[in-house]
């Protein structure tokens, strides 16, 4: 019983399951990921260099590779918790942890440990919003408008969003862009929008008609025209855009929910209780004592 046979049998209950390396369609959306987190992190190197456009640009570059993995998984059937795990790694790092680097190094320095202390605020608020986001994914029964829209700001225009006054300052010059309080404020009033609940437009489950095919290759043409020879206003522009998008997309939300609403059939109502049936309304609120 307790001889080489057991001893074998034994080691093999024990050993632990081999890693089991992943398909080439999950392989793809991971290292796209890869290279946004590289993208992202080298924005910080920028930024220790002082090269704050170049920083932003590579910002940019990463949360454009981050709505590419997801498409591609999605498109790939190649999902997978490793992923997904990975992906929130790396949206935290570029969306959160680098930008507010980048904004402490520009301005927020002067103000010390008060300036760091608003770009903590802002990082940890990232991380909260990919949590909740994560754990939103398992949702088993979403409510009919959750695909059209994000609860709260997501993780890379929240990004976008913070750097905004470094880029009126590349823009437009010193003087106001880059005062300290206004970056406080900015990183502050997005950190907030990051962890809301208020709805913001996605879209992922936009379904494009082929009459809108052209219109929408004249706006890509323009809007590439515009980027490559002004973007930092282009930049700023958008990010107006999007803030003023917010009301709209609240309104938009809550006549959803209407229309889900009127739409829900009435519940049946009671039977009448037969006769000599005590019911509640016909039980006498009297008390007696033995």
């Amino acid at each position: 019983m307790f001889g080489p046979a057991r001893f074998r049998r034994d080691r093999l209950r024990l050993r632990r399951p081999r890693f089991e390396p992943p398909t080439i369609n999950r392989l793809i959306p991971n290292v796209l990921t890869v290279l946004a987190l590289c993208a992202g992190f080298t924005g910080l190197r920028f930024g220790l260099m002082g090269r704050w456009d170049l920083a932003i640009f590579a910002i940019l570059v990463a949360a454009i590779l981050d709505v590419l993995d997801g498409r591609l998984a999605r498109l790939l059937n190649g999902t997978s918790k490793f992923g997904a795990e990975l992906d929130s790694l790396s949206d935290f790092l570029c969306f959160g942890a680098v930008p507010a680097m980048l904004v402490y190094l520009a301005t927020l320095h002067q103000w010390g440990g008060l300036g760091w202390a608003f770009c903590l605020v802002f990082a940890v608020c990232c991380a909260l919003r990919l949590a909740r986001f994560n754990t939103m994914i398992g949702d088993p029964n979403p409510p009919p408008w959750a695909g059209a829209y994000f609860v709260g700001v997501p993780a890379p225009m929240g990004a976008f969003l913070g750097l905004l006054p470094m880029m009126g300052t590349i823009q437009f010059g010193p003087g106001l862009f880059d005062r300290p309080l206004l970056n406080a404020v900015v990183l502050l009033g997005v950190a907030a929008l990051m962890v809301s609940r208020i709805p913001t437009f996605s879209t992922k489950k936009v379904k494009l008609t082929p009459s809108m095919a052209l219109p929408i290759l004249l706006l890509s043409a323009l809007l590439v025209a515009a980027i490559a020879s002004e973007p930092f206003l282009t930049f700023v522009i958008g990010g107006a855009l999007y803030l003023a998008s917010i009301p709209i997309s609240v309104w938009s939300q809550a006549q959803a929910r209407r229309a889900v609403i009127d739409d829900e059939p009435l519940p049946a109502p009671a039977l009448p209780a037969a006769s000599g049936e005590v019911t509640p309304n016909s039980r006498s609120d009297t008390t007696t004592t033995a």
